[in-house]
């Protein structure tokens, strides 16, 4: 009888003990911290084409053949420099032509006005008619118009032989050359393209919340200017500004185009590259928690909170942007809430942990020295 009592009160001891071990496990200690409200900034990017201040074809104004070309591809080139020569024979005899009517236009005005001196005298002593004066008076006017004429022509032969030789319009480096020396060629036809690449447009679209963002922004953006991404994910050597924004918005995709002005002075931009422009924008007052602290389920986002009796309960938040290692949420969380910081996955709703807190400031600045 003794001995099945002891026995007894062994067992409920080591079930006892049992449960308070076990109930001290369960307690695992995970890191805690408390959302943090701040100024901050983040930075966006957007696709952007890259275009020359000035891209312009170079195409002839007349027809020939192509003489010479004096420059290669991908050569810088001053403006007025000569770029090509087309056969200018045809068009110096065409100015021949022109100069010769001109002078056989003025004889023909001078035999005009001694006829019409002639016919005048006789006309005052009444030997002929006012009809034969009237004739006499309209050749000397069709003299003059034929004058005229032959000086336009002189001149429209002048610019055809300028037009044999093509310069550049202005500072430049110039683009693929399709023709060879001794083409021939027709009026229009492309001989190549020159682009200015001193500044460059950087061309890139926004939806209609960014758009609003932008303009909100700013006088802040003008201050700070903007940065280009080149190719190699390299930072353009020069900041630019935002020039101009387009009229409407895009009625397929809901965008609207912004256009960048940066200044290119080495030349490495081209026309046609392509990049990335990097916008800073700025938040007032936004409330800030790790990215390790959330979870999600069917895309809705939930962070554990744990409460005074060190329970956790599942809490659902609403993430306005993405920052490096953490979020800007809404401000459905308040400043006190204890959320779980490290470990979420070893956790479920209800669970009684021991919390560790560790400061959001002390977060952030963990995440910046690595």
């Amino acid at each position: 009888m003794t001995k099945t009592f002891i026995v007894t009160i062994v067992t409920f001891s080591l079930i006892a003990c049992s449960s308070e071990q076990k109930k001290n496990e369960t307690k695992e200690v995970f890191s805690t911290t408390s959302p943090i409200v701040i100024d901050t900034s983040y930075v966006v990017e957007y696709a952007a084409d890259i275009h020359s201040v000035q891209n312009v074809e170079i195409r002839t104004k007349v027809k020939g053949h192509l003489e010479n070309i004096y420059v290669d591809e991908g050569a810088a080139v001053k403006a007025g420099q000569l770029l090509f020569s087309i056969n200018k024979d045809a068009f110096k005899l065409e100015l021949l032509k022109a100069k010769a009517n001109l002078k056989s236009a003025i004889a023909q005005l001078k035999i005009e006005q001694l006829g019409l001196e002639n016919v005048k005298k006789l006309y005052e002593k009444n030997i002929v008619s006012k009809t034969e004066f009237d004739k006499a008076a309209a050749l000397l006017e069709a003299a003059n118009a034929r004058i005229e004429e032959a000086k336009s022509e002189e001149q429209v032969a002048e610019l055809h032989l300028t037009y044999a030789e093509i310069r550049a319009p202005f500072d430049g480096i110039i683009d693929r050359i399709p023709y060879k020396k001794g083409s021939m060629i027709d009026e229009g036809s492309l001989l190549t393209t020159i682009s200015n690449n001193k500044e460059v447009f950087a061309y890139f679209n926004v939806s209609e919340k960014e758009y609003l963002n932008i303009r909100h922004q700013k006088a802040s953006i003008d201050k700070n200017k903007i940065t280009l991404l080149l190719a190699n994910n390299q930072p353009h050597l020069y900041k630019g500004n935002i020039e101009t924004i387009d009229g409407e918005f895009d009625k397929n995709t809901g965008n609207i185009a912004f256009r960048a002005k940066f200044a290119n002075p080495e030349i490495l931009l081209r026309h046609g590259s392509s990049g990335k422009v990097q916008i800073i924008n700025e938040l007032e007052n936004a409330m800030i928690i790790p990215q390790k602290s959330t979870f999600e389920i069917q895309d809705k986002y939930y962070v554990y909170i744990l409460d005074s009796n060190n329970k956790v309960k599942a809490k659902n938040i609403v993430v306005k942007q993405s920052l490096p290692h953490l979020y800007v949420i809404d401000n459905n969380l308040s400043i006190q809430e204890k959320v779980v910081f490290e470990g979420i996955q070893n956790v479920k709703d209800g669970d009684e942990i021991k919390g560790e807190f560790i400061s959001m400031k002390q977060i952030i600045s963990n995440f910046n020295s690595k």
